[in-house]
């Protein structure tokens, strides 16, 4: 055989380098060529051996032909056409269920009861397909009526994910002091626990900072310190710390710049590992990756369609455990039956077609994707040091110090998509001048509405400046064709 390179002299970088500076011509190489991240993280146009680093390896078995949990979000107020969604996801392809919850039928499943979850989750056999919960201040009493419907069955994957933080992050205020909600979904997920051998029973998330704006690093950091606080609230109502850690889940959200989403996954696994591993545990990570909602547009709204497949891609390759991609009308309305069935057939072409779980770590030996993931797990590494020195994450709140933080880097990423630097497909780039109204679900929110139960702890209100949600698109989408290009 002949060696393809026999003919090449070995790699030199001073050569490199002096034919891009030939081809820049006086442009500096650092301000034509390296991009920074909304974390300040630098990208170069070259990675070399030198630039290799050791990052922790994600060398599980996964199951060749559902190598992570296909995660259908359901938020439709009606709960009797939630559960004929339900089930024609799980027909269709899906494993799972995410149900969101709001007895206003707002933002979430019209649900105030047990019997009213009974109806949103009719068919679904709960002892075989996982059912994860999105309650809000509510998770406490939610996960009571789904692990009354599980009916002891002490195998049922149950996902309560308990998440009071995220709640409290968002809204700027809680119905009675934020650590008593603590308290109180720690001492109820620990009775549930011993039922239900496999559920998880906290989500700890930097969802909110993310959807507000916030960088990868800074959603980690929250991410990172909401775990440390329900690990802690778990252990103060009776388990044991590797118990603790073991049933609680990490939300990493994604979007469509999908070599930093492999790395923020990546990322999160590396920071998990050194809490747990400072806690004196080894317990590995298990991440649910859901779809940036800030990242879509109203504006040409097929265009989410890339990017909703890009983030599943990200999280396909970056290891997720559970991917839940929202559907590409999401900034607009509620999903249609097409919109659904595109939200679930996206992920099976990237498992079925795209084979992108048959390989262990399929970043791993790349120089840049693991200088990135370092890069990443550090600096978030920093950004959780910083919470926990201020008293941790619901102290860091209250003070403002999230929220201070994840507003500076919301109005740089602002300016950039004002001034182009970085650019929308279908918005601020490549409008479309024929662009006509996508169909979504209109339903009547007001008839399906339910008195809520109370969610409220005893003793005063806490308060934090809100992290609200944006969409970066918004602010052009209302703009004339003319001004969007």
């Amino acid at each position: 055989m002949t060696p393809l390179a026999q003919d090449f002299g070995p790699p030199d970088a001073s050569k490199w380098m002096a034919l891009v500076e030939k081809t820049l011509k006086g442009q500096a190489f650092d301000d034509a060529l390296v991009t920074k991240t909304p974390d300040g993280i630098a990208i170069k146009p070259l990675y070399m051996a030198a630039d290799g680093v050791v990052v922790a390896r994600d060398l599980r078995a996964r199951d060749a032909d559902r190598p992570w949990d296909l995660r259908m979000r359901s938020a439709h107020p009606d709960p009797r056409q939630t559960a004929a969604e339900i089930m024609k996801d799980l027909e269709g392809g899906a494993a799972s269920v995410l149900l969101a919850i709001d007895p206003t039928g707002a933002n979430g499943v019209a649900v105030g009861s047990a019997q009213d979850l009974a109806q949103a989750l009719n068919g679904v056999m709960l002892d075989l397909a996982p059912v994860a919960l999105d309650a809000g201040f509510l998770g406490p009493r939610a996960a009571d009526w789904l692990g009354a419907l599980a009916k002891s069955a002490p195998n049922a994957p149950l996902a309560f994910h308990m998440d009071p933080l995220t709640a409290f992050a968002q809204t700027g205020a809680s119905p009675g002091p934020i650590e008593g909600h603590l308290i109180s979904a720690a001492m109820v997920g620990t009775r549930l626990a011993q039922t239900y051998a496999k559920a998880s029973l906290f989500l700890a998330t930097g969802r909110a900072a993310h959807e507000a704006g916030g960088s990868n690093t800074e959603e980690l950091a929250v991410m990172a310190a909401c775990a440390l606080a329900y690990a802690k609230a778990l252990v103060r109502a009776g388990l044991p710390m590797d118990e603790a850690f073991s049933r609680i889940t990490l939300g990493v959200s994604l979007d469509a710049e999908y070599f930093t989403g492999v790395a923020k996954v990546r990322a999160a696994r590396a920071v998990w590992a050194r809490i747990t591993d400072a806690c004196g545990v080894s317990v590995p990570a298990v991440i649910e990756a859901r779809t940036s909602h800030r990242m879509l547009t109203r504006a040409d709204a097929w265009t989410n369609l890339l990017r909703l497949t890009s983030a599943g891609f990200a999280g396909a390759v970056g290891g997720a455990d559970a991917i839940v991609l929202g559907a590409f009308t999401d900034a607009i309305g509620l999903p249609t039956a097409f919109g659904r069935r595109q939200s679930r057939n996206t992920q099976l072409v990237l498992m079925e077609e795209s084979n992108l779980g048959r390989v262990a770590d399929p970043a791993g030996g790349s120089w840049y994707l693991d200088s990135l993931t370092d890069q990443l797990a550090r600096a978030a590494w920093g950004g959780f040091q910083a919470i926990e020195a201020a008293g941790g994450i619901i102290k860091a709140l209250e003070s403002g110090l999230v929220s201070d933080i994840v507003g500076a880097t919301r109005a740089a990423q602002e300016a950039a998509y004002a001034d182009k630097t970085r650019k929308i497909l279908g918005v601020t780039v490549f409008p479309n001048a024929d662009d006509k109204p996508i169909e979504v679900a209109t339903p009547v929110v007001a008839e399906f509405a339910v008195d809520p139960p109370s969610d409220r702890v005893p003793g005063p209100d806490s308060h934090c400046p809100a992290l609200t949600p944006i969409r970066f698109a918004a602010a052009f989408e209302g703009a004339p064709m003319g001004e969007r290009a």
